[in-house]
């Protein structure tokens, strides 16, 4: 029996009142199961990290109970301290109590810094973000249009250049090039400044609001505070740049030789379309979608992969505090950062995802 509604003089039927509703109900319906699907894939992916990151930490050669009560402890001491960490119980026991831990935010306590993990990992992954974010700007902004530009000019010496910086980020460490970097431009010719995040003179005058020191300093008006993260930032961030174009500029080239060669290039072409058209709008159009996963998954690398480049430059970041939590055995400290690293890559290619489905609507 259709639903009907009487309010006084007014009589409508279901289908008067809700027609949109009723039309857009096969895309609601859609929506709602692509959304169920989303969540379902990213909440197993997540436990099947939190397995990962579990079983690594019960693997390694380090134990746990020394690293907290020490070498010289008593066997007494030992047992003891064993039993308070519920190391005792059995395995799929620690696993269920490890994931309920974190699903409430407890990642443990730190014996490097004798703080909680997760208020360590909150005040030292916005440092990591801010020189990522920078790099991965750098690389798209100059990797694209140099891919672009290496597809068409194929075989030029403009292609044969930006095939060599291609390879020389593929090719060159890290770790030399920003020492090499310091060297040159910080203790040579001046140019930025030198390891850290900001000078010491600087260090406590802006209030943390979202971590990032940059945009921080812009919040309280602290402009001299401002320009000195800045170039601290340069150096580190261009480095990290440098890495993320090679792979962009490569892939890009790649894709664009592909459409370059495609039938319906060659008729724009014929036709009299401008050149920059056909590049910038015909073929490049096209790329946009797997060019996406390709800055993702570049973006990405950056957040796990800068541990070198923020040790040369003793970059308060993850990757300082990953390296640092290694060597004293720290494995709550090691746990929670590979933790968060691994969340990051399932956030970003889950964001990029969405970002396939709205410039493809087929793959929907």
């Amino acid at each position: 029996m259709p639903f009907r509604l009487r309010l006084g003089w007014l009589n409508v039927g279901d289908s008067a009142i809700f027609p949109r509703l009723q039309n857009n109900a096969p895309a609601l319906t859609r929506w709602v199961g692509s959304l169920s699907g989303f969540v379902v894939v990213v909440a197993l992916t997540f436990l099947g990290l939190l397995a990962i990151t579990f079983f690594i930490g019960r693997v390694v050669p380090i134990d746990p109970v020394l690293s907290v009560v020490g070498d010289r402890a008593t066997q007494e001491q030992y047992d003891a301290a064993r039993t308070a960490m519920g190391l005792d119980r059995p395995m799929i026991v620690q696993f269920a109590d490890y994931v309920w831990s974190v699903l409430r935010g407890d990642l443990g306590r730190s014996i490097s810094t004798n703080r909680d993990v997760a208020d360590d990992l909150a005040r030292v992954f916005p440092a990591t973000l801010e020189m990522a974010t920078l790099g991965i700007l750098i690389g798209v902004l100059i990797g694209v249009p140099m891919g672009v530009t290496a597809a068409a000019r194929q075989g030029s010496w403009v292609d044969q250049v930006i095939r060599v910086l291609a390879l020389l980020g593929y090719s060159v460490p890290a770790f030399w090039l920003g020492l090499v970097g310091l060297a040159v431009f910080y203790a040579g010719l001046g140019w930025v400044s030198g390891p850290g995040r900001v000078d010491i003179f600087y260090e406590g005058l802006v209030q943390p609001h979202t971590g990032l020191l940059l945009i921080d300093s812009l919040i309280e008006g602290q402009i001299d505070v401002f320009w000195n993260a800045a170039g601290h930032l340069l150096l580190p961030a261009t480095i990290l740049g440098f890495f993320s174009l090679a792979y962009i500029a490569r892939m890009t080239r790649s894709f664009m030789l592909d459409q370059l060669g495609q039938e319906y290039v060659t008729t724009a072409r014929v036709k009299g379309v401008a050149e920059w058209r056909v590049i910038w709008v015909h073929a490049f159009k096209p790329i946009r979608v797997p060019l996406i996963t390709v800055i993702g998954l570049s973006y990405a690398g950056l957040l796990e992969g800068s541990v070198m480049i923020e040790t040369v430059f003793s970059w308060p970041g993850i990757g300082n505090y990953l390296t640092v939590a290694l060597l004293n055995a720290d494995m709550n400290a090691v746990l929670g950062a590979t933790l968060v690293i691994g969340a990051v890559f399932i956030f970003i290619n889950k964001i990029s995802d969405v970002l396939y489905r709205i410039l493809d609507p087929r793959s929907t």
